[in-house]
């Protein structure tokens, strides 16, 4: 029925098209896991943290049991959200608009005027839970689906990770949300496109080399990286950072120097250094905006003042090639809007590009076609 387009980019109608957006959310955001938060970042029972998205509201919460749970952020009575922001501490969770009470391992414990449901269960009308996994102390979510868990789709590259101690990683400030006028693929796109880099990122052409950015991608992971060069940047961010970078005993020495990337299906990435490591999430808003939502994380048992003078300096860098990067998204999302373009080649080097085509194109067929289908081809039978 349609035609491969595996050596083409997606079509642009795919970046701005509302019907196709929210087929989108279902059959690709929906059944996927999205990162939330460490489990660090809620130590104590009644501790959450909420993540919205695609219309739907998750809260992650430690219980009086230890055990982290992931519920709709629902109340069971009249839908009614029950807590708000993204963070927060509630032994017990008690909707604000008719009091129905939850414990904080979901279970309905208290209905004002209870007598007036004869037919209620409790037990029948706990929180909704919502699938959760936790991978080296990350904690996901999962709104639909029973695809990998992320250990599985971290696959090999979890030996890679595993002298990074993310496990005793300690967050580094509070998350930031940085709304962009752009699809969320264009994001993703931009992450995994390594021709751009000695193009529009000057600092980091200068941190690895002209030729020193790699890419490779795999079934459920793109990974980047690059080496930081001894020779000193004429910047002088970059060649403090360079100078001031203090070796770290528990990485391997082909890692003291690393910056190393891995972008998971389909729309958050680790981005690991040896001074840190950032999440970064791009979470769609619309067929055109976006919300990039990312953190940092360190050791606590590392406070060297040259190791705390590098955090500060990545974060200058990377400041940086976020403003590049913006530029950069906001002028192809702006060019999409137009009728002469449809769909570009791809680079036998574009490997991550093609990567994300096909599995797109996999789980939307109609993503192989140049231009859109009539409206309401959603509903065809």
């Amino acid at each position: 029925m349609f035609a491969d387009s595996g050596n083409t980019s997606l079509p642009a109608w795919l970046y701005n098209d509302t019907e196709y957006f929210a087929v989108e959310m279902e059959r690709v955001i929906r059944p996927s896991w999205q990162i939330v938060c460490h489990v660090s970042d809620i130590p104590l029972p009644g501790d959450y943290h909420v993540l919205d998205y695609i219309g739907e509201s998750v809260i992650v919460i430690r219980g009086d049991d230890g055990t982290i749970r992931a519920f709709a952020n629902v109340c069971r009575h009249r839908a009614s959200r029950l807590v708000d922001g993204p963070t927060g501490c509630a032994r017990k969770l008690v909707c604000p608009y008719h009091a129905w009470t939850y414990d904080n391992d979901g279970r309905l414990t208290g209905v004002p005027m209870k007598s007036d449901y004869r037919a209620l269960d409790l037990d029948n009308h706990g929180l909704a839970p919502v699938d959760i996994d936790t991978w080296r102390g990350f904690i996901f979510v999962r709104l639909a689906g029973d695809g990998p868990r992320v250990a599985e789709m971290m696959g090999h590259y979890d030996a890679e990770v595993a002298p990074y101690r993310f496990e005793d990683m300690r967050a580094i400030g509070r998350v930031t949300l940085r709304p962009r006028t752009v699809n969320w693929k264009n994001i993703a796109d931009n992450y995994s496109d390594g021709l751009h880099i000695p193009v529009a990122h000057p600092g980091l052409t200068r941190l690895f080399g002209r030729d020193g950015y790699r890419i490779e991608a795999s079934e459920h992971v793109d990974k980047m990286w690059g080496v930081v060069v001894d020779r000193l940047s004429s910047n002088p961010s970059e060649r403090a950072y360079q100078a001031l970078l203090p070796r770290v005993d528990h990485l391997p020495e082909a890692n003291q120097r690393l910056w190393l990337y891995y972008k998971l299906w389909p729309n958050f990435a680790f981005e690991i250094y040896p001074d840190q490591i950032d999440f970064m999430q791009f979470l769609p808003i619309s067929p055109t905006t976006s919300l990039i939502r990312e953190i940092s994380y360190r050791l606590p048992d590392d406070d060297r003042r040259e190791m705390r003078a590098a955090q500060y300096l990545n974060w200058r860098i990377n400041r940086q090639v976020n403003k590049e990067d913006t530029q950069i998204i906001e002028r192809v999302q702006q060019g999409m809007a137009s009728p002469s373009y449809t769909v570009g080649p791809l680079g036998e080097s574009e490997v991550c590009l093609a990567s994300f085509a096909r599995k797109l194109r996999h789980l939307i067929p109609e993503a192989n076609l140049p231009e859109a289908p009539v409206a309401g081809w959603s509903h065809a039978a």
